[in-house]
């Protein structure tokens, strides 16, 4: 019997992200000639000035060294974030000591912590779990007000700045894309990023606004959903039919 041909293709591909050790010529093309597929840039973090740097490296390493390395633009998405601190870059939060959760800038006070949401905070209610740098910090809410939140620290360590927040099951009301991501969107256009994905996506038409930004000036730029929420999870069918792939995001999935 005639054995057939089967042909194998790979079909996992190695995406890493960029950051301040990778940022050089040297490095980068280190990490092309080691397997790297797709280059992920994290606009929740760095400036456009340091995005565009990377965007250049990149392309000279697939230049010089006839390599298809990807570009891939991660937006910030809607999230609730500690905000920066007054002195020090970081706050020691002791298991079960109790601290006070307040909307804007830092008092200087350790056990004050800053949130950049400045909503109602009284949304928050007693019992409730907050969950800081994917769940490596945990607050138990004791009360609230429209400003303030008093917090029993179930699991305590280095607080430190500018860490995402998740609050399961609280409804923060926002209204779709961000003005940020939108001009990060746009900037990712304007340089011909190969890949836009949207963080913390909840329903396809946050997908259809990305959607509208990138097809007049990059057509052929892949639309990728990050699934990081229960409202995600609900509206998951829409989301891929409006979608060109899906990203499962660990981290706050996890939490």
């Amino acid at each position: 019997m005639k054995k057939l041909k089967i042909e194998r293709r790979a079909r996992t591909r190695i995406v890493a992200t960029l950051g301040p050790a990778s940022s050089s010529y040297t490095v980068l093309r280190k990490m092309v000639r080691s397997g790297m597929d797709v280059a992920r840039l994290n606009f929740s973090h760095g400036t456009h000035k340091s995005h565009y740097a990377s965007m250049r490296l990149l392309r000279e390493v697939n230049r010089k060294y006839r390599r298809r390395a990807k570009i891939l633009q991660d937006l910030e998405g809607f999230r609730i974030r500690v905000c920066k601190f007054k002195s020090a870059k970081t706050k020691p939060l002791k298991k079960n000591s109790t601290v006070y959760i307040i909307s804007g800038k830092d008092t200087g006070d350790d056990n004050i912590i800053p949130f950049d949401y400045e909503g109602d905070l009284g949304r928050v209610r007693k019992g409730q779990r907050i969950y800081i740098e994917d769940g490596n910090i945990i607050l138990e809410v004791k009360s609230s007000t429209s400003k303030r939140i008093t917090a029993k620290v179930v699991e305590g360590g280095s607080l430190k700045e500018r860490k995402g927040v998740n609050m399961p099951g609280v409804k923060i009301p926002f209204a779709g894309v961000t003005e940020k991501d939108k001009k990060d969107c746009i900037f990712g256009v304007k340089h011909k990023v190969d890949f836009v994905a949207q963080s913390f996506v909840r329903t396809a038409r946050d997908m259809e606004t990305i959607r509208s930004l990138v097809e007049g000036g990059n057509p052929g730029c892949g639309i990728i959903a990050k699934i990081e929420s229960r409202e995600a999870i609900k509206n998951i069918d829409s989301i891929i039919d409006a979608s060109d792939g899906i990203m499962v995001a660990r981290g706050d999935m996890g939490v």
